[in-house]
């Protein structure tokens, strides 16, 4: 290379400015590295352990009824929690962000009580609040209403341990939209019926979607506040980490490690589809 070609280069290197932070090359690696030690080698743990059982006996022990129930009961009951955490913990929010009541500070803090609380804890709680003879079940049970020791108590431990996702992520958008917009559907005649749908929930439509993929994520693995609950009749209140834990007991390694491949695959594949939809909701909302 002759000097006349070199002094450009030199000099454009000279003009580029420089990052405050390491290249692209470098973060990208560490990214990378980080990613596969934390993440994706641990994955692929899981499914290399599983393949030696072969095709057919992964579909053998994923297939039996066992499982199979225990598998819709686990998703079932964190996609029925996490819907009903999209709901009120929307509502949650609202209250938080637009009203002034007495013992504001020490509600907010409480909707984090599921984070700082040992799932063992939240367990035992729940259990002697809604068992036949706790302070709520007590009432329910004349009803024919029972919440512990069957799947509803499952949909209850799911429902709490995820409240806060729901809560946390549509709070901040809440309290950044604009009052004008809706004090202006209001002047322009929109009921309230019309400013909501219209007006607030395409605002907090994406941040409701992300707040309810993180309360399913967190509910659909969660072992320890359910067990106490659901009381674990195979067929009936059995989750599938607690089978997973059960089939380790028991040295079937392969086969627990079947069962969160499954899980695994089928998590994947409903976060792929909600994902999908915030894309989706986000696109037509730039569109407009």
């Amino acid at each position: 290379m002759s000097m006349t070609s070199a002094a450009p280069t030199t000099r454009a290197r000279a003009l580029r400015p420089r990052s405050a932070i390491p290249g692209f090359g470098l973060t990208l690696g560490f990214t990378l590295l980080y990613l596969s030690l934390i993440v994706l080698i641990p994955l692929a743990g899981v499914f290399l352990k599983s393949a030696s059982l072969g095709w057919e006996g992964i579909w053998h022990v994923v297939s039996s009824p066992r499982v199979v129930a225990a598998l819709k009961l686990s998703f079932g009951a964190a996609l029925i929690g996490a819907g009903i955490n999209a709901v009120f913990g929307t509502l949650v929010a609202w209250v938080f962000v637009r009203y002034q009541f007495p013992g504001k500070r020490f509600f907010d803090a409480a909707i984090d009580l599921p984070f700082a609380l040992p799932t063992a804890v939240a367990g035992i709680a729940l259990t002697a609040l809604y068992a036949p003879n706790g302070w709520i079940g007590q009432y329910l049970e004349p009803l024919g209403i029972k919440v512990a020791y069957s799947p509803l108590g499952v949909i209850v431990a799911c429902t709490f341990i995820s409240l806060p996702f729901v809560v946390r992520t549509v709070q901040p958008v809440l309290e950044e939209a604009e009052k004008e917009l809706e004090e202006a559907a209001a002047s322009l005649g929109a009921n309230r019926w019309q400013t909501i749908t219209r007006v607030i929930l395409p605002t907090v439509l994406p941040a409701l979607i992300t707040g309810f993929t993180l309360a399913f994520a967190r509910a659909v693995g969660e072992y320890g506040s359910i067990i106490f609950i659901a009381g674990n009749l195979p067929m009936v209140s059995e989750i599938a980490p607690l089978l997973i834990i059960i089939k380790l007991e028991e040295f079937d390694y392969a086969g627990a490690t079947a069962v969160a491949a499954a899980m695994l695959v089928l998590s994947f594949l409903l976060l792929l589809v909600i994902n999908g939809l915030q894309i989706w909701t986000r696109s037509r909302r730039n569109r407009k």
